[in-house]
């Protein structure tokens, strides 16, 4: 299907996000971005320290605003939003995965995928039953009882990709998801990412300094100096030839 008869999931056009307006310190970040993330796409943001991309993400992820341009996120003008609405809109919408995991501490692994729901309004017996399934589904089942520091960093992240997906968001965004990982459990983290996008058809965005994972997308946006430089098609991913399952 071309991406004209696809639905837009991600639309920014013109994004500039500036520091310390009005200073003398005043800094240009995003310089004027333009970007489209169609449904179902698994998409790479590859750029060397300092190029923007923390910023993007936190733009895309509705955890900041821009300061000029805009952005429809899933069909919704997220730039005219207020507070309370672009909350509601990022816990909807968007399922983070975030190199540090952000699991609540002394919570264990069944509530810390619950969450989401319980700001959504979920009930009770619906976010317990979500919550096992998507456990299950990253074969965490087994260690829904244990807290955050009983697990490893893998499993850890298993936890991670589950609550993302427990309000199914129309994009995940995944920074640097890998980055605290070896590489074998890197492998398996990223071989999760793939059978959500080809098993469940997930809008996948992916923000990594590894050019190696970006290969693995459908395509891949370079960032430099807070501009997109280059665009292209990555590689894809063959599970078959990491010998690693889920």
């Amino acid at each position: 299907m071309s991406t004209e008869q696809r639905k837009k999931i991600i639309d920014l056009k013109g994004i500039v996000k500036k520091f310390y307006i009005g200073t003398p310190n005043e800094l240009t970040v995003l310089k004027g971005i333009n970007m489209e993330v169609y449904e179902g796409e698994f998409v790479a943001v590859v750029g060397a320290s300092g190029s923007g991309k923390s910023t993007l993400m936190n733009i895309i992820g509705s955890l900041d605003r821009p300061t000029a341009g805009t952005y429809f996120l899933d069909g919704v003008d997220v730039t005219a939003a207020g507070d309370n609405e672009l909350s509601a809109i990022r816990n909807r919408k968007v399922g983070f995965v975030f190199q540090t995991y952000n699991l609540i501490p002394k919570t264990n692994a069944l509530t810390n995928v619950e969450m989401p729901m319980l700001y959504a309004g979920v009930n009770g017996r619906k976010r317990v039953e979500r919550a096992k399934e998507l456990l299950k589904m990253v074969e965490m089942e087994d260690r829904m009882k244990h807290l955050p520091e009983e697990l490893s960093g893998g499993q850890k992240q298993r936890v991670a990709i589950a609550r993302a997906m427990c309000n199914d968001p129309a994009i995940i965004l995944a920074d640097e998801p890998t980055g605290a990982l070896d590489s074998q459990t890197g492998r398996l983290v990223m071989d999760l990412f793939h059978k959500l996008h080809k098993e469940q058809g997930k809008t996948i965005v992916l923000i990594t300094h590894s050019p190696e994972l970006a290969e693995e997308t459908g395509r891949i946006i370079t960032l430099k100096d807070g501009e997109i430089v280059g665009e292209r098609a990555g590689l894809g991913h063959k599970p078959e030839e990491s010998g690693v399952g889920v």
